[in-house]
């Protein structure tokens, strides 16, 4: 569970960096994802969802952005995206 907390947070920043406003709300049965409102780009999260199911789409939106591979991370968080990439 550390280890999910520290990803979750260290991709909420990295997320953040890349310009994107992360929004943790109740979507129901919605997984989430990334969308533009009013031109701003953002990642929506839903809040229901346990803290491990809302780091894999947070990777899943971070790997759809190209420039997620020109920031510094972790090598944690690297192999976790290259996991969310090939699945």
């Amino acid at each position: 569970m550390q280890d999910t907390l520290g990803l979750f947070e260290e991709s909420l920043q990295l997320a953040r960096d890349l310009g994107y406003r992360v929004r943790e709300e109740p979507l129901g049965e919605l997984p989430g994802g990334t969308c533009s409102v009013d031109g701003v780009p953002q990642i929506l999260l839903n809040l229901e969802h346990p803290p491990a199911r809302r780091l894999d789409e947070l990777l899943r939106s971070l790997v759809a952005d190209p420039r997620t591979a020109e920031q510094p991370m972790s090598r944690l968080l690297k192999g976790r995206l290259n996991q969310a990439a090939g699945s």
